[in-house]
């Protein structure tokens, strides 16, 4: 009977970074499923960026992901076919709308999330 547990828990690691391993394709290939794929796995981070601004479109949001997943600005780009400037861009404007300050690292906020 102990040993079900831990077999439980390995189950679900393993799941989880099964999933994790999915989304980060997801992203590379900037499939439209990525939005719906990481609602499901991580419920609590639409909720959390809700509370600061409910009204985000679904792009700003894939956004987001992209800098939860700890993707660089050049990765960022090259998955989604535009310049390291619009990111830039994209990341000030993120910044603007969700209360970032200047002087926080951006992943850092999205990380502590």
């Amino acid at each position: 009977m102990k040993n079900e547990k831990p077999q439980s828990n390995l189950e679900d690691l393993n799941q989880k970074i099964f999933m994790q391993d999915e989304i980060i394709t997801l992203a590379k290939e900037n499939s439209p499923r990525l939005l719906n794929k990481f609602r499901l796995v991580y419920p609590d981070f639409f909720d959390k960026i809700a509370r600061i601004h409910p009204n985000l479109k679904n792009s700003e949001l894939i956004f987001c992901i992209y800098l939860k997943l700890n993707f660089t600005t050049k990765e960022i780009a090259t998955y989604t076919f535009v310049t390291p400037k619009a990111i830039q861009n994209r990341k000030n404007r993120i910044r603007k709308k969700l209360n970032i300050p200047s002087e926080l690292d951006i992943y850092k906020w999205f990380n502590d999330l």
